[in-house]
């Protein structure tokens, strides 16, 4: 299956009256290659702290609407964020949620969860774990099966980020973004237009999508990267890989984890901006030179979660 733009679109108008359209800021920022002007999409300030409720509520709004939402609720397996939205999409849809997440998954996010209310089950020490755990849990329970990234609505809800930067930033836009098993890029990518370039970022030992690209087909990847929290896929989704595959107006870089680590706290030291490590790796490949401006060409970066403690 593919996503379409009017899939975007539909998820944008059902989530719009629960969620918020979040805002962007200009900002100049000191790169490898000199001084360059930025747009940043402030998506840590969505419900949560990151912009995954955007595909959990439209996929639970959508289930429901279907007569596919039970009582038992929905459930996902996450590293931590993915989870978070799903909580979040089950308080506003008022179903109880069930969250499967590796034992390693950080504690601020294990806490966000225990105060939005879900029912949590720690399994495992990677993602891929969790997620056969979820699989079988989803099975004997008949709750609503959420993936973190690789399912049509979630995707689709991701992409009304880049309704919003349409709306927000005069065109044409050059938009980074990192990428976990690439649910926000695979979303993004449905609402590019003519002119338009998007650009995945990962961690050298987090880049799924990257070894997917230069094998010609989506790997298993080893994970080893201080991002991996929240970039820890080992495989690329599907709806990825169908969306962004020879597509030339999208492009993968990758980064070092101490320019990430650095990144991260220019952006809280510079602009007090706190975010999570995986989210600094787009504003790394920026910083570090490996994407720079097109000329007529507005450079967006989006900052995508900040479930982080205050440690840098």
């Amino acid at each position: 299956m593919t996503v379409t733009p009017t899939d975007v679109q539909h998820a944008r108008s059902a989530i719009a009256p629960y969620l918020r359209h979040t805002p962007v800021s200009h900002a100049v920022l000191d790169t490898a290659n000199g001084p360059v002007e930025v747009v940043f999409k402030h998506e840590y300030m969505q419900m949560g702290g990151c912009f995954k409720p955007r595909g959990s509520l439209w996929a639970t709004l959508h289930a429901q609407a279907l007569g596919m939402l039970t009582e038992a609720g929905v459930l996902v397996a996450s590293g931590g964020n993915a989870a978070i939205g799903a909580a979040w999409a089950a308080r506003i849809v008022g179903v109880p949620v069930t969250v499967v997440i590796p034992a390693t998954a950080p504690q601020v996010k294990v806490d966000t969860l225990r105060t939005i209310g879900a029912r949590i089950h720690l399994v495992g020490n990677r993602y891929q774990e969790a997620a056969d755990a979820a699989e079988r849990l989803a099975l004997e329970t008949g709750a609503l099966a959420l993936h973190a990234y690789d399912r049509p609505d979630i995707v689709a809800g991701a992409g009304t980020i880049g309704l919003e930067l349409v709306d927000d930033v005069p065109g044409p836009l050059t938009t980074v973004v990192c990428v976990g098993g690439g649910g926000l890029l695979a979303g993004m990518a449905a609402t590019l237009r003519p002119g338009d370039r998007l650009v995945g970022a990962e961690p050298i030992g987090a880049s799924c999508l990257h070894q997917a690209l230069a094998a010609g087909t989506p790997v298993p990847v080893e994970l080893e990267s201080i991002a991996a929290d929240s970039l820890g896929a080992t495989r690329v989704g599907d709806l990825c890989w169908q969306a962004v595959s020879g597509d030339p107006a999208v492009g993968s870089v990758i980064v070092a984890d101490d320019q990430i680590i650095a990144a991260r706290r220019m952006l809280w030291e510079s602009h007090r901006i706190l975010v999570e490590h995986g989210t600094a790796t787009a504003v790394a490949a920026v910083v570090a030179g490996v994407v720079t401006p097109s000329p007529g060409s507005t450079l967006c970066i989006v900052l995508c979660g900040a479930n982080t403690p205050l440690m840098l």
